[in-house]
């Protein structure tokens, strides 16, 4: 039995040019942090049984890969030639279509099992590019590189993407008291709302490849953003950071009317009202999670605000392990 872990993920900057659309003409910049809230994912390799079992929100009992309904099993399984019989299982922290990186750090965890079954020995970079395989080429999902390689790598992460896709990550020297300072005045929320990014990141590419405009001219701005963020947190201006928020989630609005809507926009603007200084959707927009940087002091009336207002606070640390094997029996 296998099993890994892998974190989830909340973009801080530059979200979205990591989309091939946009980074094959101008190249991408993030800043991504991994949290401590974790897919896990299970293989068993059957001494006795000759079928292929698959757990997850569904039941998949099948003799031939080939009839997996599981795109992302499909072609991890396809990636690493196995063909045996395996039971593979998975459980999270946090649901899909939450905005965290779902998907991704599934395949990645998948693929991090599967390297040890197949005795592969890869490394965790390649670990994430072929994730962004699998799940880009393979699946067909129109979305970025971002969620796959934080997935892989854990910390707060520099993120970089030349033109032909390729990709750099460099961890940033962040003191731990500052760092604690940050988990603390970072606030999540979870709304209750879930979307499939796919609809708003189809949009988005569509836009970047039939040079719209106002497409790229934002996503340039977002990715400007992003160098501020990483000056913002080098120079531990948590109170910046909350204002660059703000200007990333106005921008942002402007890429698709599917990326608020009115509850959404109603819980942010109380937000500001009660403590926040500014923040943003995390992931692709339209639901999901609600990040705000509070104001000192406020964290409390903060929370108790959006809570009865009806969304659900969640605590969380960063995440500096990445991809990680919690057991192989």
């Amino acid at each position: 039995m296998i099993t890994i872990r892998t974190p989830f993920r909340i973009s801080m900057g530059g979200g979205g040019t990591d989309i091939p659309s946009y980074y094959e003409q101008y190249g991408g910049h993030i800043i991504t942090a991994a949290i401590n809230k974790y897919m896990y994912v299970s293989i068993n390799e059957s001494k006795t049984c000759n079928k292929i079992k698959l757990y997850y929100d569904k039941v998949e009992i099948v003799y031939d890969l080939n009839d997996i309904q599981h795109d992302i099993i499909r072609e991890s399984l396809k990636l690493f030639d196995i063909k045996k019989p395996l039971e593979i299982a998975s459980m999270a922290d946090i649901e899909a279509g939450t905005g965290m990186g779902s998907s991704s750090s599934f395949t990645v965890a998948l693929l991090a099992g599967l390297n040890i079954l197949a005795r592969k020995n890869i490394s965790v970079h390649q670990l994430a590019e072929g994730a962004c395989h699998v799940e880009i080429n393979g699946a067909g999902k129109k979305i970025g590189k971002q969620d796959q390689y934080i997935a892989a790598y854990g910390g707060i992460q520099e993120m970089d993407i030349v033109k032909n896709g390729m990709v750099t990550m460099e961890s940033l020297p962040l003191k731990k008291d500052f760092i604690s300072e940050l988990e603390y005045r970072i606030v999540l929320f979870y709304t209750a709302i879930r979307r499939p990014a796919g609809l708003i990141l189809d949009k988005q590419s569509d836009d970047m490849r039939k040079d719209h405009g106002l497409a790229i001219k934002t996503m340039s701005r977002i990715k400007e953003l992003g160098y501020e963020v990483k000056e913002a947190l080098l120079s531990e201006d948590i109170d910046t950071l909350g204002r660059i928020f703000d200007t990333h989630w106005n921008e942002k609005k402007k890429v698709s009317k599917k990326m608020s809507g009115d509850n959404i926009d109603s819980w942010y603007n109380l937000g500001l009202t009660s403590g926040a200084i500014g923040g943003k959707v995390v992931g692709a927009g339209g639901g999901g999670f609600i990040m705000f940087v509070c104001k000192e002091g406020k964290k409390k009336d903060l929370i108790r605000t959006m809570e009865l207002a009806g969304l659900r606070y969640m605590d969380f640390r960063f995440d500096f392990d990445g991809v990680k094997v919690i057991q192989n029996i």
